[in-house]
């Protein structure tokens, strides 16, 4: 059997000298759930183990209209889904949140935790792109922030180097007339993998229904999680009607690179992109709209 030591610091500090003292050799514990079951089946096989749960700076909550949501990285995902303040501001992201696994997952599971495991499928990521969050990052250097569609950058790989800790979250707060949506689509009623999943957020002129700013993030149909740039430059300025969310299902399907696996076909995959896009955005339009 594989001897594990076991670390619990109380402080950022703390935990990125532990995880800096031993390089490779050493992963953090937030929710454990990829993390145990990978230490089960032997995919990794770390010599120390950092449980981050008890650094309080990682799981606070903070919000304010003027300054946005400062989410710590090991908030767990129901803490997320029950916060009235973010099922209000960010409904899209406690949808996202509400997503991953059963109830008893979602009490220990969290949102920098399903970042940092690098899967291209990801239930929080799209949600976390489309808000524009910023991933706030510490480490034997110092602090650096990364957009949070920079963060992964193959599967299972991110930006994180070693020595380094995802901290927190830093998300804007919405603009008046603004909201958000994420939907992904799943072979079974509940517990499973997207196979398509898409974030989207939207600001709206009330006065004539034209996007004022716009972020689409696809999920599950590429290496990593996709920010749909042209679909989003293409809504921007227009009046937001059938063609504009047409328009813009179609060029998120020509941002989408999927592969056929067990889950479904890329061609099936295609399609499923442009669906979850107009849905997404018509949610998150009758969500801004009512959001004055």
């Amino acid at each position: 059997m594989h001897a594990i030591n076991y670390e619990s610091p109380k402080t950022i500090d703390e935990a990125v000298k532990l995880l800096a003292a031993h390089g490779e050799k050493a992963r953090p514990l937030s929710g454990g759930t990829d993390l145990l079951i990978q230490l089960r089946a032997g995919t990794r096989r770390p010599d120390f183990v950092v449980d981050i749960k008890h650094i309080a700076d990682l799981c606070k909550i903070s919000f304010s209209a003027q300054h946005g949501l400062s989410l710590g990285a090991a908030v767990p995902c129901l803490e997320i889904h029950e916060n009235p303040h973010l099922r209000r501001h960010y409904p899209g992201l406690t949808e996202a949140a509400h997503l991953i696994g059963s109830l008893q997952i979602q009490s220990r599971a969290t949102v920098g935790g399903n970042l940092c495991n690098g899967s291209p499928a990801a239930d929080t990521t799209p949600a976390l792109i489309a808000l524009g969050a910023m991933a706030r990052i510490a480490g034997p250097g110092g602090e650096r922030t990364v957009p949070v569609e920079g963060f992964c950058l193959s599967p299972g790989r991110t930006v994180l180097k070693p020595g380094e800790l995802l901290v927190e979250f830093q998300i804007p707060a919405p603009a008046k007339y603004s909201s958000d949506a994420y939907l992904r689509f799943i072979p079974r009623n509940e517990m499973d993998i997207a196979v398509v999943g898409v974030g989207v957020a939207l600001t709206l002129d009330p006065a004539n229904d034209h996007v004022v700013a716009a972020r689409i993030a696809l999920g599950a149909v590429g290496p990593t999680p996709i920010f749909a740039t042209q679909a989003v430059q293409a809504l921007v300025g227009k009046k937001l009607d059938d063609a504009a969310i047409a328009n813009a299902g179609t060029l998120a399907i020509a941002a989408a690179t999927p592969i056929d696996d067990m889950r479904g076909t890329a061609e099936y995959r295609r399609h499923v992109v442009g669906v979850l896009t107009r849905r997404a955005l018509a949610i998150a339009a009758t969500r801004a709209k009512a959001s004055a």
